[in-house]
């Protein structure tokens, strides 16, 4: 029995001893599978730390790819932006060169704009100075070599007798050398049986002395020469003084180009041809009328400097203008002889005519008388010249009033068509040839432009158309006339005409 629970207990006992074995294979199989699956984890997590080592390298290293890239981008819009600065830079280094330069040359610019101003103020006033020593030296600078013309006054005498004289005289004068715009044309008359001979002078205007004293520059705005005013008295006396220099250098001349035993005294009235200025119309004063005998004059001693001009006229009995820069006119001491011209017999005219006569129809010598008697109921001293050898003078008046009068020469065209330019040209050299101070055109018909604009040239010429003829007749003579032209001319009505 106890030989039976031994080897049960032996078998129980192995097979618990199976048991445990079994159980502790099961155990070290479970241990070992633990372990494996441990180890597979820890593999795995290995394997995924490696993973997560791996991409955080790959993330690191793209990081780092893309951190590069930026620092190479931010590099690249670095060295853009300093390149972009440096052109800036040195486009603003040129563009300030540009306006250094530009600037330095403006500022050249200007500056030899105003050394140019400064040398126009110091010409300008050089000139001014000159131009009044011009004015001072013109009687002391007269012309040498004018008593060489005494033998062609005396062929002048000879050939053509007085006229002849006149003609070498103011030839003589005419040679004469005299600053510009001071040198006046000069008409002569000439009486043989007194041995007198009367000039009438052009003098020049009141613009010849200069206004301003001289120039300086102004800085401005705008940068300028400007004048230096001379001082109106001062103006005023230099002209005065002027005209008395010219008159006297005109007196001496005549004197030194004519011969002693042909002409013993010479009358000069001295004319300046300006513009009233209360009307706007043309005058001309005498502002010096003088009357010197040979002896006398000669005795003066005009190249002293101390010599008065004005007074050395005074001492001559001159009339001397108070004012002649105020054109305050004189009265001439003598006038233009008008017997030099050959006068026809008076014809009453007026008389004989019609109510209405066409004054076209007119015989011509009636026209002429009939003209002569409207200037005179005009106011004017007039006279119809004879019909041969009248040197295409019609008829002659003279105004005696000293500011616009003298000796005024009348041609009258009865004609049915426009007046030729050529006949107005030719009274202006008859009015030269007769030293007249006026010359008057009246037609029946009418003037062209051209016409029209070389007598407002002369100054001294005055044409009377068809319409303006009637409109006299019939204020001054009361004659309602008629125009029995064959067409209406350019700008006139038909009651024009009627």
């Amino acid at each position: 029995m106890a030989r039976k629970k031994t080897l049960a207990s032996q078998i129980m006992q192995a097979y618990r001893d199976a048991q445990k074995a079994k159980a502790a294979e099961l155990k070290r199989q479970q241990q070992e599978h633990e372990r494996q699956a441990k180890a597979a984890e820890r593999e795995t997590a290995r394997l995924e730390r490696q993973r997560a080592q791996e991409q955080a390298a790959a993330q690191r290293a793209a990081q780092r790819e893309l951190e590069e890239q930026a620092r190479r981008a931010q590099q690249i819009e670095r060295d853009l932006a300093k390149r972009q600065a440096e052109r800036a830079r040195a486009a603003e280094r040129q563009a300030k060169e540009r306006a250094r330069k530009a600037a330095e040359a403006e500022r050249l610019v200007r500056q030899e704009a105003v050394d140019a101003l400064k040398q126009e103020a110091v010409q300008r006033s050089e000139a001014v100075q000159a131009r009044v020593r011009e004015l001072e030296g013109v009687l002391r600078l007269r012309t040498a070599g004018l008593d060489r013309r005494r033998s062609a006054v005396e062929r002048g005498l000879v050939d053509g007798g007085s006229e002849g004289l006149c003609a070498a005289v103011e030839n003589a004068l005419r040679t004469s050398v005299y600053p510009a715009g001071l040198g006046g044309a000069v008409r002569a008359v000439f009486a043989p049986e007194t041995r007198e001979l009367v000039l009438e002078l052009d003098l020049p205007g009141q613009n010849v002395v200069p206004a301003a004293a001289g120039y300086r520059y102004k800085a401005g705005p705008p940068p300028q020469v400007a004048p230096l005013p001379r001082k109106e008295v001062e103006v005023k006396e230099a002209y005065r003084v002027l005209v008395a220099r010219l008159v006297l250098r005109c007196v001496d001349e005549v004197f030194t180009a004519t011969p002693p035993p042909l002409v013993d005294t010479v009358a000069v009235n001295a004319h300046v041809s300006t513009k009233d200025r209360a009307t706007g119309k043309s005058i001309r004063p005498c502002l010096v009328s003088v009357r010197a005998g040979r002896e006398g004059f000669e005795e003066l001693v005009l190249d002293e400097p101390s010599l008065d001009p004005v007074e050395c006229l005074r001492h001559l009995n001159a009339i001397v203008s108070q004012h002649p820069y105020d054109l305050e006119p004189v009265r001439p001491v003598v006038t233009f002889d008008l017997e030099r011209y050959k006068l026809a017999p008076e014809i009453d005219v007026v008389a004989g005519l019609d109510s209405r006569p066409d004054l076209v129809a007119l015989d011509p010598i009636e026209f002429e008388h009939l003209i002569r008697r409207l200037f005179e109921a005009i106011g004017l001293k007039a006279w119809v010249t004879q019909a041969s050898r009248d040197d295409g003078v019609d008829a002659v008046a003279y105004n005696e009033e000293p500011i616009v009068g003298g000796l005024c020469i009348i041609q009258a065209k009865r004609t049915k068509n426009t007046v030729p330019a050529e006949a107005v040209r030719a009274l202006a050299g008859v009015m030269h040839d007769k030293a007249a101070a006026k010359g008057i055109l009246v037609t029946t018909a009418w003037y062209g432009r051209t016409s029209r604009e070389f007598a407002q040239r002369t100054g001294r010429m005055e044409l009377i158309d068809g319409r303006g003829l009637k409109a006299l007749l019939r204020e001054h003579l009361g004659i309602d006339a008629l125009l029995g032209l064959p067409k209406l001319p350019p700008g006139w009505a038909p009651r024009d005409l009627t």
